[in-house]
């Protein structure tokens, strides 16, 4: 063998070297998942690929071991990870896999290791999609669906009005007791998550079509009913989840609303409006009963994008 031919085979002798040192331990841990863990076979597998790929990550870096897996690798490697547009359920399992591996090295002091590299380290930051909201001109055409005096188009109008003049959750629409509605204070006593009640104001648009229905539409169709839901089916039991969205949903179709509706598109609406006219974030999170304003706050992101668009739109120069 020439001396050229000797230093050529360096780097391919060196890679060759550095495949054991890092496959050895990945193997022995998987190992011991099949034997010690009640996983099952599709979670080891899934493990199984996600060190393979992270293996394959620390060969093209050329780690020696992994001892030589430093809190900047790793971030590296997530970060290489978003940029392949991995699925935030994906990345999160990845970073499972790594910390238990890292964290049996550390144990058995396999490869060297004295301290995981995942210590610390940051959780990596997932994109919040904004909440769809309606447009006014959408709302003003979804309120004016439910068409007639019949009892279900009364109890459509109720629904819709009282939706997006509250900004109630689906689940506290349909649950609500027709003895916590207060037509002459205009405030629906709500028990939200956890059992929290608040008192939730609605406007008189919303007040005219409850009126209408507690006194034209409910009694033809929970004549003789027991319980004391607010809406009901057209058999005159409470309103159920699939009942409710089906309401939303057809009268959204009609509207010729985008396939993205959903039944807190409403709720969504209620808020990015509110502060797209100037309310105070604080009075908006205790109307939608949020325990935190960080939850709340993601509607001025979402007004912020509205009136980026409106600048976009009409501005000369946008």
């Amino acid at each position: 063998m020439s001396p050229r031919d000797a230093t050529q085979g360096a780097p391919a002798r060196a890679a060759a070297a550095r495949v054991p040192a890092l496959e050895g331990p990945l193997e022995a841990f998987l190992d011991e998942l099949r034997t010690g863990r009640r996983l099952s076979a599709n979670t080891l597998d899934a493990y199984a690929r996600d060190l393979a790929d992270y293996r394959a990550f620390a060969l093209a870096h050329r780690l020696a071991g992994w001892h030589e897996a430093s809190h900047t690798f790793v971030d590296a490697y997530f970060a290489a990870l978003l940029k392949r547009g991995l699925a935030g359920a994906t990345v999160a399992r990845r970073r499972s896999a790594l910390r238990g591996f890292h964290a049996w090295l550390v144990r058995g002091s396999a490869g060297g290791a004295e301290e995981s590299p995942l210590e610390n380290l940051p959780p990596p930051r997932r994109e919040r999609k904004l909440p769809f909201a309606l447009s006014l001109e959408e709302v003003e055409r979804l309120l004016a669906q439910p068409r007639g005096d019949g009892p279900l188009a009364l109890r459509d109008r109720a629904l819709l009005e009282l939706a997006y003049a509250s900004g109630l959750r689906s689940s506290e629409l349909r649950t609500l007791p027709r003895s916590r509605v207060s037509l002459a204070e205009r405030t629906v006593l709500v028990a939200g998550k956890g059992g929290k009640e608040r008192n939730v104001l609605f406007g008189r648009a919303a007040a005219d079509a409850l009126g209408a229905w507690l006194e034209r539409g409910r009694p033809q169709l929970a004549k003789g009913a027991r319980h004391d839901a607010l809406f009901v089916s057209a058999r005159g039991a409470p309103l159920g989840r699939s009942g409710l969205w089906k309401i939303l949903r057809g009268h959204a179709r009609a509207a010729g609303l985008s396939t993205r509706f959903h039944p807190h598109a409403l709720r969504h609406s209620f808020a990015t409006h509110l502060l797209e006219r100037g309310a105070d974030l604080r009075v908006v999170q205790e109307l939608l009963g949020h325990a935190s304003v960080s939850t709340t706050a993601i509607y001025t992101h979402l007004d912020r994008a509205y009136l980026r668009e409106v600048h976009r739109t009409f501005h000369p120069r946008g």
